[in-house]
């Protein structure tokens, strides 16, 4: 379940009369325990309390209690030896009038009516999984009021099918929009009296629903009224009490979809919410989801942490005005420069979606400006950062409209806050129609026109915040003559995920560039556009990407020909995982690039929570001066090239595990002619035996009369005709026995590395294998030099090297012999080095040996891998490092210095 889901079942739970006895195990199944689970707390089989209460083990202890006895109770959970000998995270107690909590490991504890226990939900969300950090907690409100419009969205649809078809799509989003802002408005004094949304309409709807649309239809007729022409539109009295809003956001049309008795049930309960609690931040995103059928079953996961967002704007602009606001102290001239620069800040977010970080800088530049206001002895004074100033693109209608309220709803947070109640609501209606959040493709669209340098050519105003067309800005930038910083997070499509009109908007936008549409992530569209921007308009950029970004092919193709003109890496964050509430989630593994081009920027890289200062960041966010890495046909050192395995491209049917191959040998003996140990990443790390069929053109007659091979040749053949694929079709079908690529099968040992390796092991997944081993696509082999290439191939050295320059899946790394091997710089190694490293193989292997038949799997788990085998790994480190520079390397920053270092020597001298 995720978190919305679960506010949902809590709230049910909730507002169910009170169940002395069955209330634990509701508690536990709104958490998302299954049935058997409970099956078996209720049996006594797992319930080991020793209060008569029910004991989860790893998680709660709660009991229910008489009336008045909650505290008493709760401290006998907190006593009982039973908690601590289950390891409890959290004991709760109820009388089904108040309800006590406490989360054990940090000692908080919450104290409320039953009835208001939904409102602290997110206090226990570890019990479903869920990581319940500050921000999380924070996010409790935009959570519930998540979960309770999704429910009348989707009952409204269920009632009006038509609200819910593509021409009608748009007139539901803007309906969605509107209530919002009511909800707001009603508890925050912007309407002129507490809850009267909800009020009127529970007064003047009937209860079985049927005017509840005509109603609202009213109010929102009488909020694009201005006060002057309210008489002419003979509004109904009750309706006159709203204020005009304007801001084009009740302007159109006033259809409202019509409400059964579910619906309006579902309205009064959103209405009772404290809307003073939304969260401007990170609202948007996931009420965003309420509106996409898609999203909407993932509901929950649309959190973007205000930590990992800042993570991009602190770097960009934020810690550079907070630093000259330390230097500029009480100095009451240098604190009014830095306001009137602020002013004409403008911060761009080309993929806004719905506003987050646009409405986080917002908010964090109010904050710098109150402080500087302070400082002057003006803390009242009014804001001179125009909302406006904080422009984004999305391409989706309805996001950009909740981008434009979320900022909204956070410049009026900001006025309250920094000015007062009243100042704020004095100011705050009715709205300013301007449209600074554009609606299109960001990748078609001129950002010259949306976020114009100097406020000049973009003269069309609009009178209709929201129903306007949005392919274009639509007004001037105030305070004009400032700095533009673009920032964001594109969207996530690797190269093989893009969709048809993704690879269109790449083609159309490098069209007569040397940049390939086919070799990049989408998101490389928008670091070309912000480069594009920033030489007509010097600015700074950053955005979030996958980690593919800045590894392997990308690198080249992308990076090579990109960094000109004075272009360069300012700030970068190396990989992270990028996670939302999601239960379980995995998240993304993105990193952040920032570029300028200017030359006097300092230049910061940052590695988790260490922050490095440097001279210079490479395309692969390493501090090493390098020339970009390439793919090499030959290796620029004297070792012998890695080959790439066999493609069987046989369904199969050439393939077979051990039992399979025994068996055939016990019915066909002569069948042993034809059968080879068959190796590939996870016959390398997890030890499988498999075996597959090679057979030469001469030996085909031989192997037709085994009547299993027959069979095996046929079904390859049956395979290949139903392939989609012409070659396979029409060729490859004809020679059934033959695989589609077979690399060289030798009778020598070979040293084999797979293709991936998991990034929670410390080296490569590398083995030895006997002579006559056919390895696989997913491998590399050499029948030459096996132990020295070994040696090399399991060191830490080598395993900096892929880390960097070689694409990873996910965070695994992703090996390629071109690009990883063919490249490694490797000094000329003389006898004496080559008998080392040979040595230092034999040590490593010998120290496997001595756990067989443990597998690579086993023996490199980092928490069990056996003291000895670390100690051969050591030793082969120093014997190789040390033919590097003499001593072992101090780290991986010190290695690929060196070797980028050697690479571009190397490199060069084959150049010139």
């Amino acid at each position: 379940m995720n978190a919305v889901e679960i506010e949902q079942a809590v709230t049910e739970l909730a507002e169910q009369s009170f169940d002395a006895a069955d209330f634990p195990y509701a508690f536990l199944i709104a958490f998302g325990n299954k049935e058997t689970t409970i099956k078996r707390l209720r049996t006594g089989a797992s319930n080991k309390s020793d209060i008569g209460g029910v004991l989860q083990t790893n998680n709660i202890h709660l009991a229910t209690c008489a009336p008045g006895d909650i505290a008493a109770t709760l401290t006998a959970l907190r006593d009982s030896p039973a908690t601590t000998r289950a390891k409890a995270k959290f004991i709760l107690a109820t009388d089904g009038i108040d309800l006590d909590a406490e989360d054990i490991t940090t000692g908080e504890t919450i104290a409320c009516r039953y009835s208001d226990f939904p409102d602290h939900f997110g206090f226990f969300l570890p019990l479903a999984g869920i990581s319940t950090v500050k921000q999380i907690r924070e996010s409790a409100f935009d959570i519930r009021a998540t979960s309770r419009l999704n429910r009348l969205y989707v009952e409204l649809i269920k009632d009006n099918p038509d609200w819910g078809s593509a021409d009608k799509r748009h007139d539901m989003n803007h309906f969605m929009a509107r209530l919002i802002f009511c909800f707001f408005a009603e508890d925050t004094d912007i309407f002129v009296s507490d809850n009267l949304f909800t009020a009127t309409i529970d007064q003047m709807a009937n209860r079985d629903g049927s005017n509840t649309h005509e109603v609202i239809g009213e109010i929102f007729r009488a909020m694009n009224t201005p006060i002057a022409k309210r008489a002419e539109a003979k509004l109904p009295r009750w309706a006159d009490a709203f204020p005009y809003v304007n801001g084009g956001l009740f302007s159109g049309s006033t259809d409202v979809p019509r409400f059964s008795k579910i619906a309006q049930r579902y309205l009064s309960h959103i209405g009772s919410l404290d809307w003073t609690q939304i969260n401007p931040d990170i609202f948007g995103s996931m009420i965003q989801a309420v509106a996409d059928e898609e999203e909407r079953s993932v509901l929950g996961m649309h959190y973007t942490s205000v930590p990992n967002i800042l993570k991009v704007l602190n770097p960009l602009f934020l810690d550079d005005l907070r630093a000259e606001l330390e230097a500029a102290g009480d100095n009451a001239r240098k604190l009014a420069n830095l306001r009137a620069r602020m002013a004409k800040i403008r911060v761009f977010d080309p993929a806004c979606g719905s506003g987050n970080f646009l409405v986080i800088a917002y908010k964090e530049m109010r904050a710098l400006e109150y402080e500087i206001n302070k400082r002057r002895g003006e803390p009242l004074r009014r804001t001179d950062i125009p909302l406006t100033n904080y422009r984004g693109i999305e391409l989706r209608d309805f996001s950009a409209e909740i981008a434009r309220l979320a900022l909204i709803i956070a410049e009026y947070q900001c006025d309250v806050t920094y000015r007062g109640q009243k100042e704020a609501l004095a100011e705050f209606l009715p709205l300013d129609a301007q449209n600074w959040i554009t609606c299109g493709n960001a990748l078609r669209l001129d950002w010259l026109s949306v976020c114009p340098p100097t406020g000049t050519g973009v003269k069309f105003q609009a009178d209709d915040l929201f129903m306007s067309p949005l392919d274009q800005a639509q007004i001037d930038f105030a305070n004009e003559g400032g700095e533009t910083y673009i920032c964001g997070n594109p969207p996530f499509s690797g190269l093989t995920k893009q969709e048809v009109g993704q690879k269109d908007d790449l083609r159309f936008l490098f069209s007569g560039t040397e940049f390939s549409a086919s070799s990049v992530d989408y998101v490389a569209g928008w670091y070309f556009k912000a480069a594009e921007y920033n030489r007509r308009q010097p600015c700074r950029f950053a955005f979030v990407s996958t980690n593919s970004m800045c590894q392997g092919q990308m690198v080249p193709k992308f990076w090579k020909p990109f960094l000109r003109d004075g272009l360069a890496i300012r700030f970068a964050h190396t990989s992270f995982l990028w996670k939302n509430l999601a239960k379980n989630n995995a998240g993304v593994i993105v990193v952040i690039v920032g570029l300028d081009s200017d030359s006097k920027s300092s230049r910061e890289l940052f590695t988790g929570e260490v922050r490095i200062a440097t001279e210079n960041i490479n395309p692969y966010l390493t501090t090493a001066a390098v020339n970009i890495v390439v793919d090499k046909r030959k290796p620029v050192h004297s070792l012998h090239e890695l080959v790439r395995g066999s493609i069987p491209n046989c369904g199969g049917n050439l393939v077979m595990p051990a039992h399979e191959a025994k068996k055939l040998l016990e019915q066909y003996p002569e069948a042993q002619r034809f059968l080879r140990r068959y190796v590939g990443a996870q016959e390398i790390s997890k030890g499988i035996v498999r075996y597959a069929l090679l057979i030469d053109d001469k030996d085909l007659d031989l192997a037709l009369e085994i009547s299993e091979l027959k069979e095996r040749i046929g079904r390859v053949r049956e395979a290949r005709e139903a392939s989609d694929k012409k070659s396979t079709k029409e060729v490859l079908s004809k020679t059934p026995h033959r695989y589609e690529l077979i690399s060289s099968v030798g009778s020598a040992p070979s040293v084999v590395v797979s293709r991936t390796t998991s990034e929670n092991r410390e080296f490569l997944a590398t083995d030895i294998v006997p002579s006559g081993t056919i390895a696989n696509d997913n491998a590399f082999f050499s029948e030459v030099d096996q132990l020295v290439i070994f040696a090399i191939l399991v060191s830490r050295c080598h395993l900096a090297w892929i880390a960097t320059v070689c694409g990873r899946m996910k965070n695994d790394y992703r090996y390629a012999n071109t690009l990883g091997w063919n490249t490694f710089p490797v000094p000329k190694l003389t006898e004496k080095n080559r008998a080392d490293l040979t040595a230092a193989a034999e040590g490593i292997l010998l120290a496997r040996e001595a756990h067989f038949p443990a597998t690579i799997a086993d023996l490199y788990d980092p928490e069990k891998m056996p003291a000895n085998l670390r100690a051969a790994h050591d030793h082969n480190d120093e014997v190789l490092e040390r033919i590097y520079i003499g001593r072992r390397f101090r780290n991986d920053t010190e290695r690929l210095e060196k070797l980028f270092e050697m690479y571009t020597k190397m490199t060069t001298k084959v150049s010139a």
